[in-house]
């Protein structure tokens, strides 16, 4: 974690406690106070609660009672399972919910020095990028000396209820966390990466080999630090109705274990199968459980002894806990949110990821070039009117991660904006040496599309070929401002930047030495008919296209006469009279030979279909013709931004 860490509204705890400590009082938070003002963002939605201390519920409170477990606490009346999810999950892994309540060991009562103790307590969340910390004191809504929400199976620890606390004061009220996305909360927990994935829409319940892949890649997102909650959506059906297998509709689940279990000889004849793909869910309600195979009282536990129970690792108590097969998980449930921790350690076994990440947002503007919220691709005249951000694919093949985030709405719920903005990108191959914004679709490549949607986040893994690309993240519809973060994550070095200029800068050189008068895009598709270079029959060429004083060379395609080269380039020209020319090279040990080239004027007039030229000897346009052809796209303006 970053040793940074950010103060929310400004509140230092250790110097809050002190001054708690010296004047002898418990602490009451002036930003987050027990009121109505703190439970409510709605003024009609008002009941009788009684704020309360630990030390009035119980006699020995406690942060933590036995470390923490999955199956620390239960949802009370808000409607937050999502949120009671995401802690079931957190509470899986003690290095990061350590992140999340520092210094647990120096907050928690201490019954020998009472006075030690201030009533406040601190909690850290990965806030839109940043660890930021927040400050509660232990004021809690009870009705009838009751907690009404978040709270803990055993009656004296409070850790779940002042994490609860502590994250509504970030959303502005409890009642602000009424319907969420436990993924968002894993994000907030820890930093991590979340994708949301609809499971009847990939038809995962009726495709083995896709079930296959999807299980794979959940055990590696488990095995690896992982988290993953799943629910049935409710279209058609009440929320929180339940379905004739015992499933809740519209209630979040925590995954806690994922399991390929290979049988043994007995077990293989009962089951008739010789490996079993198992998924152990947790209801945040402690109760409600599955009622289909593998069920607690179901059939096939009946088939397998305790021991083999142990060795299996299937293991339930009855507190919500229950197991499932994967393809029934993949079957009864709709919707699966998964949180991958990436791993950007050095010091690490396992495939370590280079990370890039941007700040950006979406601003209205009326003039074009400065607007930058043009909505989706379906926009075409306003799609490229968004940020855009350059990033290198230097392997010939990588495999890229990108998560795109908006900020937190929630604390916006008062106002009645607190919904999500349906947001996502558009990932397009460019010209190798573009390095200005661009104004027009023309040569390049749409390569990559992320799911569109109103989650917090959006998520998308893709691979791209060695190349240059723009990403550019969007809102659906345009002119909605809004703030979000960008992280690509890469095998290496992606070098991510912002582009923010729309042509070449006017600088005091460009009095000296010119300034651009005209813009080429040129791009090559392929060649035909080059002369076998090689005993094995083929060639080893590569395309070089220079203009003026600069150049750009494509990648060796191997042992072919007919290469496809797909290779763009654009150029900024001060002399318009000086032709482009576009060379095939064949690629050898000692000397590279020179197959062929085409001139070109590139001029506005000229075509700007696909061309198909014959490739002549070294010279001007008299020079001898070679027996073999290349495919070219040629664009030019005189207008800088046209393209």
């Amino acid at each position: 974690m970053s040793s940074s860490v950010q103060l929310f509204r400004g509140q230092q705890y250790q110097e809050l406690k002190g001054q708690c400590l010296q004047q002898g009082h418990l602490f009451e938070d002036p930003e987050f106070p027990a009121s109505d003002q703190s439970l409510y963002y709605d003024s009609a939605a008002k009941g009788k609660v009684e704020w309360k201390r630990p030390k009035d519920l119980c006699e020995d409170p406690h942060l933590l009672v036995d470390g923490m477990s999955s199956h620390d606490f239960h949802q009370g009346k808000l409607g937050n399972c999502w949120f009671v999810a995401a802690c079931s999950c957190l509470a899986l892994r003690k290095s990061l919910w350590q992140q999340v309540i520092p210094d647990y060991n120096e907050q928690e009562w201490d019954p020998k020095n009472p006075r030690k103790y201030a009533g406040i307590f601190r909690f850290r969340f990965w806030c839109f990028g940043e660890w930021t910390e927040v400050v509660v004191d232990d004021l809690l809504p009870t009705e009838h000396g009751e907690l009404i929400y978040c709270r803990s199976n055993v009656r004296n620890e409070f850790w779940s209820a002042l994490l609860e606390k502590a994250y509504a004061k970030l959303a502005g009220s409890y009642q602000a966390l009424d319907g969420g996305c436990a993924a968002e909360a894993l994000v907030d927990f820890t930093g991590a990466v979340a994708e949301s994935i609809n499971l009847a829409e990939g038809k995962y319940g009726e495709v083995i080999s896709e079930q296959m892949k999807l299980f794979e890649d959940l055990m590696k997102v488990h095995k690896r630090g992982g988290f993953i909650s799943c629910s049935i959506s409710s279209p058609g059906r009440p929320s929180e109705a339940e379905t004739e297998m015992g499933l809740i509709v519209g209630h979040a689940y925590s995954v806690t274990a994922i399991s390929k279990l290979r049988l043994g000889e007995r077990l293989l004849l009962s089951f008739k199968a010789e490996k079993l793909f198992m998924v152990r869910l947790r209801n945040p309600w402690g109760r409600k459980e599955w009622h289909g195979a593998w069920s607690d009282s179901s059939e096939e536990w009946k088939k397998v002894s305790d021991s083999e129970r142990k060795n299996l690792g299937l293991t339930v108590k009855n507190d919500g806990e229950f197991w499932m097969t994967f393809e029934d998980w993949c079957k009864n449930f709709t919707d699966v949110d998964i949180c991958r921790t990436v791993n950007t350690s050095y010091f690490s076994l396992h495939k370590t990821w280079e990370k890039e990440m941007m700040y950006g947002a979406w601003a209205k503007h009326p003039e074009p070039l400065l607007n930058r919220s043009g909505g989706c691709f379906d926009n075409r005249e306003t799609f490229l009117q968004n940020p855009q951000y350059l990033f290198d694919v230097k392997k010939a093949e990588d495999k890229v991660l990108v998560s795109l985030q908006q900020e937190d709405r929630r604390k916006y719920k008062k106002e009645g904006k607190g919904d999500n903005i349906t947001i996502g990108f558009e990932i397009l191959k460019v010209e190798d040496n573009r390095r200005y914004r661009l104004h027009k679709l023309t040569v390049q490549e749409r390569v990559a599309t992320s799911p569109y949607s109103n989650t917090r986040s959006v998520f998308l893994r893709s691979t791209l070929q060695r190349g240059r690309y723009v990403l550019v993240p969007t809102t659906y519809i345009p002119g909605v401002p809004t703030k979000f973060i960008l992280r690509v994550y890469t095998d290496v070095p992606s070098k991510l930047r912002e582009l923010k200029a729309d042509r070449p800068k006017m600088t005091c050189w460009s009095l000296l030495c010119g300034y651009p008068r005209r813009v080429t895009q040129i791009k090559v598709h392929s060649a035909e008919g080059l002369q076998n270079q090689d005993s094995s029959g083929g060639a080893d060429p590569y395309v070089l296209i220079k203009c003026e004083n600069q150049s750009q060379r494509s990648p060796v395609q191997h042992n072919t006469t007919s290469p496809i080269f797909n290779t763009q380039v654009i150029f900024y020209r001060k002399d318009i009279d000086s032709p482009v020319t576009i060379q095939v090279w064949n690629s050898k040990l000692l000397s590279d030979q020179l197959l062929g080239q085409a001139v070109l004027a590139a001029s506005p007039g000229d075509p700007r279909e696909r061309q198909r030229l014959q490739l002549r000897g070294r010279g001007g346009g008299e020079a001898a013709a070679v027996p073999a052809h290349i495919s070219v796209t040629a664009l030019s303006s005189d207008d800088l931004t046209e393209l």
